[in-house]
């Protein structure tokens, strides 16, 4: 490995395999979680102090893949530079069946991409793919030309629902993860495979007790094949699964249980719950979704449970291992790893995920050390990355702990569309028993003293008691004039003054230096009372602007 610390990147996961950022053959364990194709716009839903659910939200990706020009560039890049000719066959094949349109669009986009997690995987590692049966067959076979059908070891059924009506067909209840090795002699810890026994299945098998108390159940001696050895036992001549002295000693130690026709092995519950339960299978029926009461639920639309995560890592790596994940969302398997002692590397696209991440490790784990890459850390950079303009906003907004606003539009590497009200992010306190609103707007072009006064007008008609004025470029004096116009905002338990509008440059947010604000719930804490407290003594702006 090339580094020794935790990663999180922000960027496009294709261009962050391909460098030399993350070597070959580094890799313990992939899991992937990406969009389904599922052709539908996903929201985070937000809590608010109450800790009720609230309808402000906004979009956290749109699932649409269509035939475009990216989309004919991956195809001429499998058919072309791929080594593997099975690979570019499967595309030619595809192509071919399913002609131009976002099916293959979105196939050849997994396809490259699961060729460079194939290539940093070590030789032991293993692959999880977490999809829907939309799209599960075709990613098969994808897997199959990349990894070798041999290296398939299990299409694992993860049942998410109890129940859930479809109008014309069975309920669809479950998703797919897709279990691939790169060797056969990969890391798969037996010991880990297994999960408590259900109460019901306690009371349905294990229906016999001894003289002690210790509940067993029965279980049959027959040997694989019918090829054990052959004689007689209490009467019963057969095949047995132990040698005839095996079972003299198992019937001493009082494992034998003769009271049926057939002599039965007796499966103690105590010894078997010891060895951690039940073989775990390959239909998933026992880890319950992130419903909308569960403590660990952040709002984000594909969450998956961590519970669901720390199986499939107990039982594939050990601690101190590699972990990726290139689609990381809200970092479910990140807090997973740390949790369990892995070293870890997240990949999102979007600023939104990235500061999820970011803030639900800060909650969960205030000691965790991460480097994260892609993050503008002077101005060239900052200005860079406002060619994105929403991207850019989710940035600004990050750096003060604002919750963004607004809709995403079709592309998910866009941004939003739509009115936002002159509101692009907002912070929330509570000024004795009330909660208050504090509405930020980011502006990355041209600023003039037209965005002061519009800015004042929003927080009057929204009913907010202060304004944070977020800007690339340096503000004009007559902005200053306007703040220094504007009358405080002064808090009623504590009598505490704040500017009511407030300037603050990226330059200075790169510098350290915050808005001056009371105590605000941050927008990405689950948490209602977990607050974040700015410094006073750090706001400096330009003297003009501090002294009225």
């Amino acid at each position: 490995m090339s580094f020794n610390t935790n990663k999180l990147f922000y960027g496009d996961n294709l261009e962050i395999l391909r460098s030399p950022r993350i070597p070959n053959r580094s890799i313990d364990l992939v899991y992937l979680d990406p969009p389904f194709n599922s052709k539908a716009d996903y929201n985070i839903l937000f809590k608010e102090s109450s800790g009720e659910q609230s309808t402000a939200q906004i979009q956290a990706f749109s699932d649409f893949w269509h035939w475009d020009y990216a989309a004919y560039q991956s195809y001429k890049y499998l058919i072309s530079n791929v080594v593997d000719h099975k690979v570019a066959a499967l595309a030619e094949a595809m192509m071919r069946l399913l002609g131009k349109n976002d099916l293959t669009a979105y196939l050849f986009m997994m396809t490259t991409r699961l060729l460079e997690l194939h290539r940093i995987l070590k030789p032991t590692g293993t692959l999880f793919l977490h999809c829907d049966p939309t799209a599960s067959h075709y990613l098969k076979m994808v897997l199959d030309a990349i990894f070798g059908k041999e290296n398939f070891r299990n299409e694992i059924v993860w049942k998410r629902f109890n129940f859930h009506a479809d109008a014309i067909r069975f309920g669809r209840v479950s998703d797919r993860i897709l279990f691939y090795s790169k060797t056969d002699n990969y890391k798969f810890r037996k010991e880990n495979a297994r999960a408590p026994y259900k109460k019901e299945y306690i009371e349905s098998k294990f229906t016999h007790k001894d003289d002690n108390g210790r509940r067993f159940r029965l279980d049959n001696l027959n040997p694989p094949g019918n090829r054990g050895p052959f004689y007689e036992f209490h009467g019963v001549k057969k095949h047995w699964r132990y040698t005839e002295e095996k079972m003299r000693l198992l019937e001493k130690e009082g494992k034998i249980y003769t009271k049926s026709k057939i002599p039965q092995l007796k499966r103690y519950l105590d010894v078997l719950e010891a060895r951690g339960g039940a073989a775990i299978h390959e239909i998933w029926d026992d880890v319950p979704p992130v419903n909308s009461q569960a403590a660990e639920r952040l709002g984000y639309p594909t969450q998956k449970p961590v519970a669901l995560l720390e199986r499939i890592i107990n039982i594939t790596t050990d601690e101190g291992d590699w972990i990726l994940d290139p689609f990381c969302g809200c970092g479910t398997a990140i807090s997973a790893a740390e949790k369990l002692g892995r070293h870890w590397i997240g990949i999102d696209i979007t600023w939104l995920a990235i500061n999820l991440v970011k803030n639900r490790l800060k909650k969960e784990f205030p000691d965790a050390k991460f480097e994260l890459e892609g993050e503008p850390r002077d101005m060239g950079a900052a200005v860079e990355l406002s060619k994105n303009r929403y991207q850019f906003q989710w940035w600004a907004l990050s750096l003060i702990s604002a919750r963004p606003v607004g809709a995403q539009s079709d592309n998910p590497r866009e941004g939003k569309k739509g009115a936002d009200q002159g509101i692009d992010g907002w912070l929330r306190f509570t000024d004795g028993d009330k909660p208050e609103n504090i509405v930020v707007q980011v502006k990355s072009g041209h600023v003039g003293v037209k965005d002061i006064r519009e800015l004042r007008d929003v927080v009057a008609r929204q009913n907010a008691v202060m304004g944070i004025f977020i800007t690339l470029s340096e503000p004009t004096s007559e902005m200053v004039k306007e703040v220094k116009a504007t009358d405080p905002y002064v808090t009623k338990k504590l009598h505490l003054k704040f500017p009511k509008i407030q300037i603050v440059t990226i330059e200075q947010l790169l510098r350290g230096i915050k808005p001056e604000l009371p105590e605000t719930a941050s927008a990405f804490e689950q948490d209602p009372l977990a607050k974040r407290v700015t410094n006073r003594a750090n706001f400096r702006l330009d003297d003009q602007q501090m002294q009225s």
